[in-house]
């Protein structure tokens, strides 16, 4: 049943605590309740920006899926449905002044005719296209997977008929609890296959990487340099705000946005 107003309007206004929430997760009884409930099943990646993805002799015959932002179109272009919502629950509930708060998620597949018609609209697959264009060049990051969270808030099902495209800010996205968050919850929300995010030797310990810009706070200076840890996602924000060029992303895996196609068309079902 799709969720009314009065809902949304509460839940916006929890959204504010929800790292206290996160820390609650990893009390045993009630983490397993809250997995079982609101993350069972999920598999979320986030993708990295297509701008720093260089485009190499290495990922030559590969040239069709070359950049992360084809993941996207490639479920836009499957998918029969497709729902934009006309704001960012995160960005609206932390009253976001940064980043566009009209530019809201988008969701693909059937489940989503059972969204609250006050929330967005069913939209083609090139108004679906344009927006995920226009997240990107307001600096958005896009996530995207089976995220029984979303199901459960808009009160639509069944979940493998729903595809979440979110498209986050590092300020107020949700999954900033990924560091604060149950281990177990927090590895649903993973890297793109075959991207590591590595520093390199220009690196000068400035610490611009670590203000603000990683989601998961997975970059700290020690020694006079960045280093970066096992809680990366890969997005790359911290390659674009470094001003010495001194993190870099890299492909170890040329088939790695064939691999993220597969692993997510295996979870969800767009048409």
């Amino acid at each position: 049943m799709a969720r009314p107003l009065w809902f949304v309007k509460l839940l916006k206004k929890s959204f504010p605590n929800i790292k206290f929430i996160a820390k609650m997760t990893r009390v045993p009884i009630l983490g397993k309740l809250v997995e079982t409930l609101l993350f069972e099943g999920d598999d979320i990646m986030y993708l990295a920006q297509d701008k720093i993805i260089k485009i190499n002799k290495t990922l030559g015959e590969y040239d069709e899926y070359v950049l992360p932002s084809q993941v996207l179109k490639y479920f836009i272009k499957k998918a029969n449905y497709h729902w934009i919502m006309d704001f960012c629950i995160c960005r609206s509930s932390m009253q976001c002044k940064d980043y566009p708060i009209k530019l809201g998620c988008l969701f693909l597949g059937e489940a989503t005719l059972g969204i609250n018609p006050q929330l967005g609209r069913l939209v083609t697959k090139e108004e679906a296209l344009e927006h995920i264009k226009k997240c990107s060049d307001a600096g958005l990051i896009h996530m995207i997977g089976r995220n029984k969270l979303d199901k459960q808030w808009l009160g639509v099902k069944p979940g493998n008929k729903l595809l979440s495209i979110c498209n986050c800010c590092p300020c107020c996205c949700l999954w900033r609890i990924a560091p604060i968050i149950a281990p177990k919850i927090g590895k649903k929300i993973k890297k793109m296959p075959g991207v590591k995010v590595q520093v390199n030797d220009k690196c000068i310990g400035c610490g611009t990487c670590t203000r603000g810009s990683c989601f998961v706070d997975a970059i700290s200076i020690i020694n006079n340099r960045a280093v970066i840890s096992d809680e990366c996602r890969g997005c790359g924000r911290c390659v674009n705000v470094c001003p010495q060029n001194a993190i870099e992303l890299i492909v170890e895996d040329n088939n790695f946005v064939k691999k993220s196609i597969a692993r997510i068309a295996s979870l969800v079902d767009v048409t």
